[in-house]
């Protein structure tokens, strides 16, 4: 798991942060909680069938066209942009070229942007805001098409692709296991999906504030971050749809702020805020105050050079790839075959030594 300290630089008011109540300063012992969870979530779509409507989509589309639409779009482009550059180095990695590939949920190109005709031939961009796709601008050469698309239901011909591509975009489907589905459908034999989803980790400092101020100022909690897929689920979700030799990885990208306003206000900017979960989500501003204090007390650094206080926020991104099955891919070995036990890893490397000592004396034999 690699660790990436960004700095967001755009974010630079300063705030005033109140004074902590005696209630508020027993809290400190929380200094290393992670995660007060809203797994109930997960857990259902894990083990049902039955998709769980927790994100209002139409609600979703509004944000994301009022984001698209908005004049400083540019300045929240930071994180995404990380992101989509790490997806686009993955596609580069597969040495083989695709005659045919999309990327769902596209929004504003963060893939697409560092794709290039030698690895595509032909791209289609999808996404469900027509704001976005229009601000779309690709590398010289690479053919495109652009396709208005609700993720919720994904559509192409079956067998009609060889790579699709999605970041930071399917943790908003309410039917992940239906999407993953019809991905697969889409792809020909031996196709590629890759995607880079948040994952159960993200924000974990801000859920947990949040929830702490609740208890103290309400004396009772509700989730006010949406549910995110776990690492365990991701396989099991993609091994359900029929994808073979799945490989998954998390890195975590931690980005520090002013406050927990700032944060807060890079997530609306972002379309990225909870509010198209069917959820109540008001806060009350002393509860804002309170979990801003409890932040900034709990994760919070101060710099005495500068004399400036900051927060950091973490982001999980959860990386999948995985294959649609063809006759010609590797299997796996049958049970019991193996030659060598798990409890003789510790002298691998004389057994290597052995194997190739008997392959070369039989060479020399015949």
């Amino acid at each position: 798991m690699s660790v990436v300290n960004l700095i967001a630089f755009n974010r630079k008011i300063p705030v005033k942060f109140i004074k902590f109540t005696r209630e508020l300063q027993l809290l400190t012992n929380f200094k290393n909680i992670r995660c007060i969870s809203t797994s109930t979530y997960t857990s259902q779509i894990r083990n049902d069938d039955i998709p769980v409507h927790i994100f209002d989509r139409n609600t979703k589309h509004l944000q994301r066209e009022r984001a698209a639409s908005a004049t400083d779009v540019n300045l929240y482009d930071y994180l995404k942009d990380e992101i989509g550059y790490r997806l686009a180095d993955r596609v580069f990695d597969i040495k083989r070229k695709f005659k045919l590939a999309a990327d769902i949920g596209c929004s504003r190109g963060y893939v697409s942007k560092h794709i290039t005709p030698d690895s595509v031939e032909e791209l289609i961009l999808c996404d469900s805001s027509k704001a976005n796709l229009d601000s779309i601008k690709v590398k010289d050469g690479l053919k495109i098409r652009k396709q208005i698309l609700d993720e919720e239901n994904i559509h192409f011909e079956p067998n009609s692709l060889d790579l699709v591509v999605s970041s930071l975009n399917l943790h908003w489907v309410n039917d992940l296991p239906g999407a993953f589905k019809r991905i697969l459908n889409s792809l020909k034999q031996d196709g590629v999906f890759l995607a880079s989803v948040f994952g159960g980790d993200t924000l974990y400092e801000l859920r947990s504030s949040l929830q702490l101020a609740e208890i103290e100022r309400r004396g009772g909690l509700s989730p006010h971050i949406s549910p995110f897929t776990e690492v365990r689920d991701i396989g099991s979700l993609l091994s359900r749809a029929g994808f073979t030799m799945l490989t998954i990885d998390t890195d975590e990208i931690v980005i520090t702020y002013p406050s927990m306003f700032e944060l807060m206000w890079d997530l609306k900017g972002m379309a990225e805020s909870n509010a198209a979960t069917n959820r109540v989500i008001h806060l009350h501003r002393g509860t804002q105050f309170a979990a801003a204090a409890i932040y900034q007390e709990l994760y919070g650094k101060y710099d005495p050079e500068t004399g400036k206080s900051t927060v950091p926020a973490t982001f999980q991104i959860i990386n999948m790839l995985g294959w649609k099955p063809h006759p010609k891919q590797p299997k796996p070995v049958e049970r019991g075959t193996g030659e060598v036990s798990l409890k003789d890893l510790y002298k691998l490397n004389e057994i290597i030594r052995e194997v190739k000592k008997v392959k070369t004396d039989d060479d020399q034999k015949n």
